[in-house]
This record gives C-alpha cells, structure tokens and sequence, in this order.
C-alpha cells in the first residue's frame, strides 16, 4: 500500500482527501490550515475528515523532519493556501502533485476562480500538475472543465469544481501510484497569472461598462466580501445584478453605468466601521 502526505484546505481538500481514503491510499499525515474566525466558513474541515479516519493531522508549519519521518511514496496538495519548500516535496519518490482550481496554464496564481468569473470567462476547471519550485508551472496530470453561466457566482462555479476536482484525482490516481503520471508540459505562450483579491477590491466602479460591473459582482457575491458603493455616507453591499433590464417596471433599482442601464436586485446598506 503506497503511503501518503498530503497537504489540504476547503472543499476540494476534504473531497480529494475522501477519494484517497476510499480508495485504499495510506494517507500517513495531513497538514492543513486553522480556521480564519474572520472569514465564512462554507467549506468542509479537512481537520475533521482527518480526525475521523484516524490520520494524524498538523495545523502547524510544515517542517522537513517531520514528512521525512513519514517516509511518504507521494505527496499531494489539494488547495492548501502555502507554498511548500521544494525540500519537503522532493521526499517522495514518485513525486508531488497539485490540485489546481483553473485550466492551467490559464489563470495560475490565487482566487482562480474569481478572476475567471470577473473576467467574464465561460469555463473555469481544474488541473492537476506536478509541483514545481515554480507555482502552478508543472507538467500537467489531467484536467477537467465546468461551465461559467451569465448569471453565476464564484461561489455556484466553485460547488461545480469540487466534485470535477474529485473526478479528476480519482481517475489519475492509479497513473500516480504505479509511477506512470509524467504528463506533459505546459504551453507557456498561454500562460496567465493573478494574485489575491482583497475585501477592497469590490469597490464598484459606475464608470465602467453594466457587464464588468455584473461580473464584480458575481466574482465576489457571499459567501465572498462583495462588492460594494457608497451613498450620502453609507456603505451599500450588491449581492446580486441584472443586466436583463425591461423599462421602468422592474423588481429592483436600475443604476446607470458606463453604457447603460444595470438592475441591482438585490443589496444591503452596513455601518461604516470608523
């Protein structure tokens, strides 16, 4: 039986991590992250899968003693939210791989999916690729794409992610466990790169075009920060928009934009917090 490290986060952490166990993986340690108190917890604990089935599980800093100890075959990484000292990742003979939430070599980098639902993509995905000293630059295992509706949130292309991310991990584990994962490298002229979306970024700009202002607020609508304007001193959150607009006799409140005419249906005003 092929022993496992693995390094795991969120949704696609805990469902990846499930399919290892039933698959009959030795996942000998876990490493993933506390909880953030600040953010919304709509995720599954990878803590609690871990407990569980009885793996051991760290919260802490991953050190090198520790996964040497382990004497792992392979290790993986699914979305876990830190880079991982190539030292560490070098320890297992039949490699390291990742889980990645975007098409690479398109879109590496943070909040994958975000981006892409901000940039008015209509597929998003995810990739599994070996790991690299280079972030999301390995050869690539297998990769799966889902669709990005007009009207869809991050959060509705996430919950679409995750069940392809456990597809993808369970039809490449076999390749993996057996050392016949080489893939194949990454078209570089393809390539695209995007960073961490701060609370800050949903700052609307009425300016731009109803389309971009739509597709902030998908990218960022709960459980994420949202997007947000302000109005005679008060801080106004926009959860949901229409571009759909029919005249006057409309259900929400119609905000002219760079080029016409978006619908807000949904909104709340919040204090300012001095």
């Amino acid at each position: 039986m092929k022993k496992a490290v693995v390094f795991a986060y969120s949704s696609v952490g805990y469902e990846c991590l499930s399919v290892l166990i039933k698959r009959g993986v030795n996942v000998a340690l876990v490493y993933t992250h506390e909880d953030d108190p600040g953010e919304t917890q709509w995720f599954e604990s990878v803590y609690q899968l871990a407990k569980k089935n009885n793996i051991p599980v760290k919260t802490s800093q991953p050190d090198l003693e520790t996964v040497k100890a382990v004497n792992p075959d392979v290790i993986f990484s699914f979305y876990y939210r830190a880079m991982i000292d190539m030292k560490i990742l070098s320890v297992a003979p039949l490699g390291a791989f990742n889980m990645h939430g975007s098409l690479l070599p398109r879109y590496r980098g943070r909040a994958c999916v975000n981006w892409a639902v901000l940039n008015g993509e209509k597929e998003a995905g995810v990739t599994l690729h070996h790991m690299t000293a280079r972030a999301d630059q390995g050869n690539i295992v297998d990769q799966e794409a889902v669709s990005i509706g007009p009207d869809e949130t991050a959060h509705d292309v996430f919950l679409k992610i995750i069940p392809a991310a456990a597809r993808v991990i369970d039809r490449s584990l076999e390749k993996i466990l057996t050392g016949n994962a080489q893939g194949v490298p990454q078209d570089e002229s393809k390539a695209t790169k995007f960073g961490r979306r701060r609370p800050e970024d949903g700052l609307i700009d009425w300016t731009k075009s109803a389309q971009e202002i739509h597709n902030l607020v998908r990218a960022v609508a709960k459980p994420f920060p949202g997007a947000f304007t302000f109005h005679d001193g008060k801080k106004i959150m926009i959860w949901k928009t229409s571009l759909n607009v029919q005249g006057d006799n409309v259900p929400g409140i119609l905000v002219r934009t760079g080029d016409g005419l978006i619908e807000i249906l949904e909104w709340e005003i919040v204090d300012i917090k001095e």
